[in-house]
């Protein structure tokens, strides 16, 4: 459900991020073969899944003909990885009151979106899939984690900036996930209500907030600077491989 180009956004200069290059998704595991062959009639060539092993393991992706996959653990190297387990708690209610009531929720994102912007295995993992999306055989190509809305939020929303896409069609692009991925979850918040929890605390969880993209941007201003910096300092991609991002991605 939360399956959509990445581009299409309109750059500062003018300019338009092109689509039909990037793709972005919740995870893939559950795909028909006949919904496989529509992504492979796309033309997609590369597949970053960017799920914990953990993920991977509960939910492999289904294939997609003609794609390669990659699996790149962008929080491999946080210990908790919060946000990333926090669906499990749909299943125990007294626990989620525990874990997630009195704003712990929401404040667990907002620190997951901190630390993917300086974790190691973040900056490693985005540095490969920025790379790849400069090789011939790269592109067309697809991320996604599980929901699409936070790991995959940040991934798209970093290059979109980048591109010159302005901060608040960003931000609205970023939002969307919350129309296309809260229904597909609406069966479990309904029996976690069942159980006897409150379905307002699955909200921070099952959504994405504003002040979560804010709080990545901020830690990139703090740690490095600009985006540019951050793409050059943090993931290893200098002025001129960025200005080829640009030349790749950006059309008039």
């Amino acid at each position: 459900p939360n399956f959509r180009d990445a581009g299409g956004h309109r750059a500062a200069d003018g300019g338009i991020m092109r689509s039909g290059l990037l793709y972005r998704s919740d995870h893939v595991g559950s795909l028909s073969p006949a919904e496989a062959q529509v992504m492979a009639g796309l033309g997609i060539r590369v597949v970053y899944d960017l799920r914990t092993e953990a993920e991977r393991s509960m939910t492999p992706d289904e294939r997609i003909p003609g794609a390669k996959q990659v699996a790149l653990d962008l929080m491999a190297d946080d210990e908790q990885a919060a946000p990333a387990q926090l669906l499990r708690l749909l299943e125990h209610p007294r626990v989620a009151r525990t874990a997630l009531g009195g704003g712990k929720a929401a404040a667990l994102f907002v620190e997951g979106y901190r630390s993917i912007v300086t974790l190691p295995s973040a900056r490693a993992g985005l540095g490969r899939l920025y790379r790849g999306l400069l090789e011939e055989a790269g592109l067309p190509a697809l991320c996604h984690c599980t929901t699409g809305k936070d790991r995959t939020g940040w991934t798209c929303a970093a290059l979109q900036t980048l591109l010159g896409v302005p901060h608040d069609e960003v931000l609205q692009d970023f939002l969307a996930s919350n129309r296309y991925i809260v229904p597909k979850y609406q069966a479990h918040i309904d029996a976690f209500a069942a159980r006897g929890g409150d379905p307002a605390l699955l909200v921070p969880v099952l959504s994405v907030l504003p002040e979560y993209l804010d709080a990545s941007f901020e830690e990139v201003r703090r740690a490095y600077g600009s985006i540019e910096g951050y793409f050059d300092e943090a993931l290893g991609l200098d002025a001129r491989m960025q200005q080829a991002l640009r030349d790749r991605f950006v059309g008039k």
